[in-house]
């Protein structure tokens, strides 16, 4: 289904340290070839004022999920259901944004969910985000933290938001801009902000009570 080299796999359904059991931990790893690495993009942000694009459905799914663990305590339920033919189809959308030069920046959503993602962009670039509110139909803290598969958040100039969106609905893709980066903090309009200081010094528990 998506065609590239799988080079090693490993598979441990039962793993124990100091006799506590850990999930189970299915692990595959792939290599590819990029032509040109002047085309490749930063995962951080690189200025002022970007748009942030959210890419690929988000269902608000928990189960097995960072939040749910740091929540709760515990995993539980099913890990999000995972369809290869969006995957290769929302991963060759991003890659031909990427390589037409619309695109300044991307990160995947996966560990921890949209919210993670945006942070570890704005670590990885010490430019924070301001981001829209929530309203829809989802409890806010899964469509923040929920780990729905095949999904990316975009940088690219506030100029060429609409043409980028407009491009990845072409392609059958979903996209919206959820806001913009700038300043010192990681806010949410309405919900919050954590300034960049303190999530560089590893207090990634403040995340989650972002919207507590």
């Amino acid at each position: 289904a998506l065609d590239y080299p799988i080079v090693s796999g490993n598979v441990s359904l039962y793993n124990e340290t100091n006799g506590v059991g850990i999930p189970p931990t299915p692990a595959i790893g792939g290599i590819g070839l990029i032509d040109d690495i002047a085309a490749l993009v930063s995962t951080g942000l690189i200025s002022e004022s970007q748009a942030l694009i959210v890419v690929g459905e988000n269902k608000g799914h928990v189960g097995q999920s960072l939040y749910q663990e740091l929540m709760t305590g515990s995993f539980e339920g099913a890990p999000p259901p995972v369809d290869l033919g969006l995957e290769r189809r929302v991963g060759d959308a991003v890659r031909h944004a990427i390589l037409d030069g619309a695109v300044d920046g991307v990160h995947d959503i996966s560990d921890g969910g949209l919210l993670v993602a945006v942070a570890e962009m704005c670590l990885a670039g010490d430019i924070g985000a301001v981001l829209a509110g929530y309203i829809g139909d989802l409890p806010a803290a899964a469509f923040w933290f929920g780990e729905d598969q095949a999904r990316y958040v975009l940088a690219c100039p506030m100029d060429k938001a609409q043409a980028v969106i407009a491009r990845f609905e072409a392609a059958g893709v979903s996209a919206a801009q959820i806001g913009h980066s700038g300043g010192r903090d990681v806010a949410i309009e309405g919900a919050g902000s954590i300034p960049l200081e303190k999530l560089s010094a590893a207090h990634q528990g403040y995340l989650p009570n972002l919207l507590a």
